[in-house]
Formats: structure tokens, C-alpha cells, sequence
């Protein structure tokens, strides 16, 4: 890598305890150098011998736990809160407890990500991971997933949860409804499609043309869910899409599309953070190797964008964006650090590769001076999430 990430900038901001910052630091750059979560493979990238290195980390393991820094990196900005699990492979854990049998019968477990929308990826909050072996033992999935909004349901306020349609079922909606938690999404129309009664009890048949648009208010799901829909069926799909919510239909669609940064950053952490490389024994350290991922996958966001933007282009700030391509919000010695011109205007490079991938996987170079504002610029932007500014009344 051309240049050093000062890991232990951002670490400190999450961590009171200056010796946890330290440690985290010095964990978190060797996850990047290694771009693994194994631990051997951690342990080979850090300073000293390995063997020492790997100890470090396991006492590490036992006394700290970064699932909690996590959640502080919910963006009070947002304006809606993406949930979405992902499959994590480990053909080779046959003896591993947690790990159990995904759809494709391959051996693995179950990862719930919930995130804040970033420019094209997402910024995690929090997360729960479960399998079919810890279902088995009297758990359920509609209970996991209860367990991971029960903790985010203080920060949503009136901001909606966007859902794929991994989450259209009934005990999902009356939770939801329950809890008062506004929703987004998208209706699972399968084998068995759910029945849905208009305000007389009478069966409401969902149709759509192709390159139309359909909508239907108060509509209730297997005739207990007052739910608004909106179809969309665009030219070139072979099906058109669905969504439900408690919002307005063209609002709810407005969202829902832009759900596939929490796709992209499961792509990010799988291909270019090693995800699926981990082999914990234990699911409590597992889970805490996980945290320390999304932490570390976070910085590398925030230094990546910027470094794209210099590298290849300024972009135009997306109106619709929660955050601003720089979150204007941030403030470093009381003023907000700028990179220098960048070299052209935006092109085909800089929409072809995610910041991520920049940061680790592209040779780079920048004059020095231009670094550390890249630096300060992801600081000051991790900073305005970790500590946001509390508005006040005069």
C-alpha cells in the first residue's frame, strides 16, 4: 500500500480506553494488509512474530468486545436503515457449533447486516448472525430477527427500514406494526403468494403491465396488514417488482431501489475483506472478529471514497443521497479539511471501481500533503458519525 492508514486516528474515537484503541488499531491495519479474517493470516501481518501476535489478539478476544463500538457508528443523518442477511460459507466446519446448512446444503451461517446508506455502499451499525443449528435449538429465524431490530428500534425514529423480501411474512409485518416501525418491502411473490383483501374483504388481484406502474393503498396482507403497494414492471425485466410499505407507494419505491448498497458492501466484504477466510471455533469470537471487520471495512470506506475522488475525479453530489459525498457535517479544528483539485472531472474509472477497491487492490500514489488530506477528510467525516451534532434550540 503507498501510503499508511493511521488506524489508531479513527480507533480512538471509539474506544475510551487508549491501550483498546492501540490494540484495535494494530488489528485493524493487519486485517487490511491481509485483506483475511484468519486469524493466523491477521497475526502474519503484524509486528513481532506471529505466534506472539496471534496471542495477542486471542487475549484481545477475551476482554474486549467491539460489537458495542459498533453500533455507534449509526449515521443520525440517514434517512432510512437497511437490513439484510447474506450467506457465510464454511464448507470446512464440520465440528464448529454456530455453523450449520445453507439453502445450497453447503455448510455455513446466516449474517443479518444493518447499515446506513453511504454513497454506493453502506456504512454497518449492527448485526446478528444465526444458522439452522442454532434454530434447531429452540430458536427461531422470526425470533433473530426480532432480536437484532429490538436494539435498533431506539435509533429509527420515524426513519423506515428498507427489507428484501427475504422479510415478506406475516409474523414480520405484525412485529413491525407492533413496534411502529415504518417499513419498506419487497413482497416475496413465489410459488405461494399472498392473498390480499381490499377494505370490503375482497380479494385484490396484483397486476401490472410491462413498463408500467401500478399502485394500491390500504390493502391488507393475508387480510390483516394494512399495507400500501406499488408495482413496477421496467422494459428488459422478465418480472416486475413489487414493493410494500406503511409510506406512501412512490416514496416506498423511491427507497426500496436504493437498497443494493447493503448488496454491494457484502460483495466488499466478501471478495476484498476476506469475510468468508474466517475459522473461529467460538461463536462469541467469532462474532467479535466480525465486529472488528465492519469497523475496519468503515475507515477503509471513508479513505477509499476520498481517494477515488482524487484520484479520479470529483463527483457530483447526489441530491438524493442521506450524506454528502464529504459529510459537510464534519469538522476538524473547528473547520471542515479540503483535498486539492482533483485531476479530471469524473469518468469511467471513477464509476467502475468502488473507493474500497482503490484502496486495496489499485497501485497508488499521491504527494504527501494530498494524503494527509485525504486522511483528515475521512476523519473528520468518521468523526461526524461517531460523535454527531446535537441540534439545539435558541
Amino acid at each position: 500500500m503507498a501510503k499508511s492508514i493511521p488506524m489508531r486516528r479513527f480507533m480512538q474515537a471509539l474506544f475510551d480506553d487508549e491501550a483498546v484503541a492501540t490494540r484495535v488499531a494494530e488489528i485493524g491495519e493487519a486485517i487490511l494488509a491481509a485483506r483475511s479474517l484468519r486469524l493466523t493470516e491477521i497475526a502474519a501481518k503484524m509486528r513481532g512474530k506471529a505466534h506472539a501476535a496471534y496471542k495477542r489478539i486471542q487475549r484481545f478476544l477475551r476482554r474486549v468486545d467491539p460489537r458495542q463500538a459498533l453500533w455507534r457508528l449509526f449515521q443520525e443523518q440517514a434517512e432510512f436503515v437497511l437490513a439484510d442477511p447474506t450467506e457465510v460459507e464454511r464448507p470446512q466446519a464440520r465440528k464448529t457449533t454456530y455453523v450449520g446448512t445453507l439453502q445450497d446444503q453447503k455448510r455455513g451461517f446466516w449474517l443479518l447486516l444493518l447499515a446506513t446508506p453511504f454513497r454506493g455502499r453502506a456504512i454497518p451499525c449492527g448485526f446478528i448472525t444465526y444458522s439452522s443449528q442454532t434454530i434447531a435449538e429452540s430458536d427461531s429465524r422470526n425470533r433473530n430477527h426480532c432480536r437484532a431490530f429490538e436494539r435498533l428500534k431506539s435509533l429509527l425514529g420515524e426513519r423506515p427500514l428498507v427489507l428484501d423480501r427475504e422479510f415478506s411474512y406475516l409474523e414480520r409485518l405484525l412485529y413491525l406494526v407492533a413496534a411502529r416501525i415504518h417499513f419498506v418491502i419487497r413482497l416475496n411473490l413465489g410459488r405461494h403468494p399472498p392473498k390480499f383483501l381490499d377494505g370490503e374483504g375482497r380479494e385484490v388481484v396484483l397486476s401490472v403491465s410491462p413498463g408500467k406502474k401500478a399502485l394500491y393503498r390500504r390493502v391488507r396482507y393475508k387480510g390483516e396488514v394494512p399495507v400500501n403497494l406499488i408495482g413496477v414492471w421496467k422494459k428488459g425485466y422478465a418480472e416486475p417488482l413489487w414493493v410494500m410499505s406503511d409510506l406512501e407507494p412512490e416514496k416506498a419505491l423511491h427507497i426500496y431501489l436504493r437498497r443494493m448498497k447493503i448488496e454491494e458492501t457484502f460483495r466488499d466484504l466478501k471478495s476484498l475483506l476476506g469475510l468468508e477466510r474466517q475459522m473461529n471455533k467460538s461463536w462469541e469470537y467469532m462474532e467479535k472478529m466480525v465486529a472488528l471487520l465492519l469497523l475496519v471495512y468503515t475507515v477503509g470506506v471513508l479513505l477509499g471514497e476520498n481517494l477515488r475522488d482524487y484520484l479520479y475525479g470529483q463527483p457530483v453530489p447526489d441530491p438524493n443521497a442521506s450524506l454528502g459525498p464529504d459529510l459537510p457535517s464534519a469538522r476538524v479544528g473547528g473547520s471542515t479539511p479540503r483535498l486539492g483539485n482533483p485531476p479530471s472531472l469524473p469518468g469511467g474509472k471513477w464509476k467502475r471501481y468502488s473507493g474500497l477497491f482503490v484502496l486495496l487492490k489499485q497501485k497508488w500514489s499521491v504527494p504527501t500533503r494530498e494524503w494527509q488530506a485525504i486522511v483528515a477528510v475521512a476523519l473528520a467525516s468518521f468523526l461526524a458519525i461517531v460523535h454527531p451534532l446535537v441540534p439545539t434550540h435558541v
